[in-house]
C-alpha cells in the first residue's frame, strides 16, 4: 500500500481569484512505513503573493523568482502521487488549487482523483473528536507529537507532521521491516498444517518396562525435590 502525505503553500486563499501553488511538499508511505522518500519544489507563481499569505509561509516572490514554474514540473509531480492514497489535511484546499494549476495546462491533464484517491485528515479528525479543533497544532497537542520547529508553514515540514499526526489517529506506524518478514516466513513455516486423510496411521510405541519405571523414579524425585508437590502425581496426569 503506497501513500503519499501532501502540503502546499499558495499566494493566497482562493484560486477562483487567480492565487496560485508556490510550494509542494510529499512524503511517501509504503505498508505505512515512511519510506524517506519525498518530493518537495518550489514554484514560481508568476503573480504577486498577498501580504496575509506571505505572513503565513514566509516566501517572498524575490526567493519564488528563479523556480520553475508549475508547468515545468507537473509531469514529475504526477508520476510521484499516482497510483497513491494521497492524505490531505483540509484537502479541498490543495486539490483545489492543483485542479486549477492542472486546468491551466490543458484539458488532457485532468483532476487530481483521475491519477489518485484521496483522503481528508481533517474530516477524520472532525469524525474522532467531534466539536474539539481539529488544525494540525491542535492534533500535534492532543497527540503529543513534536512541533517546535513549525515557526512558519513550510509544505514539506507540514507533509512531515501530518504524517505522525495520521499514523497516531489511525493506529500507529506498522513494523512490517525485513525482520518482520523473517519473523512472519518462520511462523508460516511452524504453522499447523490439515492432516492427509488418506494418509496411513502412525505407529503407537508403547514405552518399555524399563522406560516406565525410570518415569516413576523421575516423579519420585519431583515430588521429593517440591515438597511432595508433584502435579503429575497427585493429580493423576501420569
Amino acid at each position: 500500500m503506497r501513500q503519499i502525505i501532501l502540503d502546499t503553500e499558495t499566494t493566497g486563499l482562493e484560486p477562483k481569484q487567480g492565487h496560485r501553488i508556490i510550494e509542494i511538499g510529499c512524503v511517501e508511505l509504503i505498508n505505512r512505513r515512511n519510506t524517506g522518500q519525498h518530493y518537495h519544489q518550489y514554484i514560481n507563481p508568476e503573480r504577486e503573493i498577498d501580504e496575509g499569505a506571505f505572513n503565513v509561509h514566509g516566501l517572498s516572490n524575490e526567493f519564488l523568482a528563479d523556480k520553475p514554474r508549475f508547468a515545468d514540473i507537473a509531469q514529475e509531480f504526477i508520476d510521484f502521487i499516482r497510483d497513491s492514497e494521497v492524505i490531505i489535511h483540509n484537502a479541498p484546499f490543495d486539490v483545489g488549487f492543483i485542479d486549477a494549476e492542472l486546468k491551466k495546462l490543458g484539458r488532457k491533464w485532468g483532476k487530481t482523483e483521475h491519477y489518485c484517491t484521496i483522503t481528508d485528515t481533517l474530516t477524520m479528525a472532525r469524525e474522532k473528536h467531534p466539536g474539539q479543533k481539529n488544525n494540525l497544532d491542535a492534533l500535534c497537542k492532543r497527540y503529543e507529537i513534536d512541533n517546535s520547529k513549525r515557526d512558519l508553514h513550510g509544505a514539506l515540514l507540514d507533509a512531515q507532521i501530518l504524517l505522525d499526526v495520521y499514523l497516531a489517529m489511525t493506529g500507529g506506524q506498522e513494523t512490517l521491516g525485513f525482520d518482520a518478514m523473517e519473523e512472519q516466513h518462520a511462523a508460516d513455516q511452524n504453522a499447523i498444517r490439515l492432516t492427509d486423510t488418506n494418509r496411513k496411521p502412525l505407529p503407537i510405541i508403547q514405552p518399555t518396562e524399563a522406560e516406565l519405571a525410570a518415569h516413576e523414579k523421575y516423579l519420585e524425585l519431583i515430588r521429593e525435590k517440591s515438597g511432595g508437590k508433584c502435579v503429575w502425581i497427585d493429580s493423576g496426569y501420569e
